[in-house]
């Protein structure tokens, strides 16, 4: 048994790597499963020297690989979604927040106020009577 397998070593080495190299470069999701679940059923089949079982054991341990690969590589994007939207909030927040201050800047600026004084007369209004008073309207420019 171990005769057979020292042989085959390189050969199963080099099928490994060719097999997670697929894996790591595949776009879509059926093309690594297949290539890792033949990498599997090929390790299984060597290892166990052609027993059906192992082999299929295998093959369903590579699709397995491949589907937590999968899920792993999904679960961190998300993350990173995530992390970015909320990056993308807080940055707009800081945004308005310094637009107002720099609003509130150019507010307070002296620049040419002026005061029109406005005599309004007594006045009665739904039963409530006022004073005449004098009111200031604010005019910048």
């Amino acid at each position: 048994m171990k005769t057979k397998f020292i042989p085959n070593a390189p050969k199963t080495i080099s099928v490994v790597l060719v097999a997670g190299l697929f894996a790591g470069c595949a776009v879509t999701r059926p093309i690594s499963d297949t290539a890792l679940g033949a990498g599997g059923a090929y390790l299984g089949h060597e290892l166990s020297n052609g027993d059906p079982l192992a082999t299929a054991a295998g093959a369903a341990g590579g699709v397995i690989v491949s589907e937590t690969l999968h899920y792993a590589a999904k679960k961190q994007a998300e993350k990173a979604y995530v992390a970015g939207y909320n990056k993308g909030k807080s940055d707009a927040v800081k945004q308005q927040y310094w637009l107002y201050v720099s609003m509130q800047r150019q507010r307070n600026q002296i620049g040419s106020v002026r005061l029109y004084p406005v005599q309004l007369p007594e006045q009665r209004i739904d039963g409530v009577v006022f004073q005449p008073t004098t009111k200031y309207i604010r005019i910048e420019e």
